[in-house]
């Protein structure tokens, strides 16, 4: 019999495990930088972003949520203030993020009874992010290039709308900035030895996903959770 304690606890652990809902999809949509090149519009996608994402529906109003995130970031500043265009400084870089925390649905987001939902969402969590330090290169025309990549955080604020469309798929769609820790995006604080700074250097640097995302959810009715 001291053995069958620990059995059922097992069986009911992985009973409650199986018993949730999960999301697995992908993100695809468009990326901007903000920050001391180029334009200074928040959003305003230029370049191509692509990703995955999962969520574990814990209640009908909150998911924990993680995803992956590959985000192409590019300035020009003559898409800029006269200031800016007059300087003329322009760069690349990519962005490879992982991100995890905690999504908030407005409205009841239940999907055991067949009936379609909607609901307007929040998330926000704990993002690390590599991207490629940069600096300029005073010797090649003003030229901004990469001396080294390197990892930071960022915290992200996401807004976004999600609709089931079929029985197990849901489509949404969002807009999320994410406030970085570091001012070097775009090369305008680097290491000293690399190069000089300019710019505005009591702002980090930002950049923006904008896009639709799909998923596919299957799971039976979570059990009553107490968080």
């Amino acid at each position: 019999m001291r053995y069958l304690t620990p059995l059922v606890f097992i069986l009911s652990f992985v009973q409650s495990i199986t018993s949730q809902t999960y999301d697995v999809g992908v993100m695809l949509g468009g990326s901007n930088y903000i920050g001391d090149v180029g334009a200074t519009t928040y959003i305003s996608p230029n370049d191509l972003s692509v990703g995955v994402i999962a969520k574990w529906n814990r209640s009908k109003r909150h998911a924990f949520r993680a995803s992956f995130l590959y985000a192409e970031i590019n300035a020009d500043d003559s898409r800029g203030d006269s200031r800016r265009q007059q300087r003329g400084y322009r760069f690349s870089n990519s962005v490879k993020e992982i991100s995890a925390g905690l999504e908030f649905n407005f409205w009841e987001w239940y999907l055991y009874d067949g009936d379609p939902q909607f609901t307007p969402y929040l998330y926000t969590g704990l993002t690390g992010f590599n991207y490629g330090a940069k600096a300029i290169d005073r010797a090649d025309n003003n030229t901004i290039k990469t001396y080294s990549n390197r990892w930071n955080v960022a915290i992200p604020m996401v807004v976004g709308i999600k609709k089931t469309i079929a029985r197990h798929w849901v489509l949404g769609a969002e807009i999320g900035a994410r406030y970085t820790f570091t001012d070097n995006l775009d090369g305008s604080s680097p290491d000293s030895r690399f190069g000089e700074e300019f710019g505005n250097l009591d702002n980090n640097d930002w950049y923006v996903f904008t896009g639709i995302t799909l998923s596919f959810t299957w799971g039976r009715i979570p059990c009553h959770c107490t968080f």
